[in-house]
């Protein structure tokens, strides 16, 4: 048995849930895929998987061997890379998690750049807007904004991403537009963000030189818990968002969005790039980073 082989096999099980898909991105005959787990199993003396004919979970054993060894790996990783030079080329895997928003309208469009100049970083990107714990995902660094609340993680502040109210003329058409925030939230109808982490909605935040206050109405007819959802729901006229700039803006400049209390605004939301500590900083994750900051320089202020 090519114990090493065996180990990342396994470790791809338990990442992708199953025999066939692990074979798929190994590039390897299913049945080889489950002789080598079965020889580590066989090696261990220990139940690594359970198996049954539509799943794989892991085995509270098999989770104890997983988190060990894929460490151990990323580190052999990281060192086979610093020998072969991989400052000067950064190459193997690397997993990115980020929210949709961010992912569709900013990362996606400016990864051709980055895919032709670094060729051999397999990039690994998940799209969501829910909170991803780094260690027992193994992701290498995620892009979130808001507050921070684990304080054990190293985070690069990225970006200030400024927020517009809006709305489609043919909601404003119907409904007529708000001039004052509450005239919005007594006449209006607004299309709330919610978090997927604790399913409560985010409410509209304004501030004028005046005075700062909040929306959130109780009973709203409808709430999103991802944020190019409620572009799309805006777009079709649904009620009234509070939306990032950088989503807003090509239909604001077509007109198929509407500022809505331009003299109000909200604070500006911080962006990070975040990844664990303790881990040497290999070469394809530093070039992304310095990447990422490069393409998010026009939403720094300073």
């Amino acid at each position: 048995m090519d114990h090493l082989l065996a180990i990342k096999v396994f470790c791809r099980v338990v990442e992708t849930g199953t025999f066939s898909r692990a074979a798929d991105l190994l590039d390897m005959p299913k049945s080889t895929v489950t002789k080598l787990v079965q020889e580590l199993e066989a090696h261990l003396r220990l139940k690594l998987l359970h198996r049954t004919t539509r799943r794989v979970t892991v085995t509270m054993e098999g989770a104890a061997y997983y988190e060990r060894t894929t460490k151990l790996l990323h580190e052999l990783e990281d060192i086979e890379s610093n020998i072969s030079n991989e400052q000067s080329t950064p190459r193997g895997r690397l997993k990115v998690d980020m929210a949709s928003a961010i992912a569709n309208f900013i990362l996606l469009p400016a990864l051709p750049s980055f895919m032709q100049q670094y060729p051999e970083i397999q990039l690994e990107l998940g799209v969501s807007d829910t909170n991803i714990d780094l260690l027992t995902d193994n992701i290498d660094c995620v892009i979130r904004g808001g507050e921070l609340n684990d304080t054990s993680l190293i985070a690069k502040r990225i970006a200030e991403l400024t927020f517009v109210t809006c709305a489609a003329p043919s909601y404003l058409k119907q409904y007529g537009t708000p001039q004052t925030p509450d005239e919005l939230s007594s006449k209006h109808r607004i299309i709330y963000y919610r978090s997927r982490k604790t399913n409560r909605v985010v409410p509209l935040r304004f501030s004028n030189r005046q005075q700062s206050m909040e929306i959130q109405q109780q009973g709203s007819p409808l709430s999103v818990n991802d944020s190019t959802a409620q572009l799309t729901a805006t777009l079709s006229g649904l009620g009234v968002s509070q939306l990032p700039l950088f989503m807003a803006q090509p239909f604001l400049d077509n007109g198929k969005l509407q500022l809505v209390l331009p003299d109000w605004q909200r604070a500006a939301f911080p962006l990070y790039l975040i990844y664990p500590p303790g881990r040497h900083l290999s070469g394809r994750l530093s070039t992304f980073i310095n990447w990422v900051m490069a393409v998010f320089q026009p939403y720094r202020p300073y």
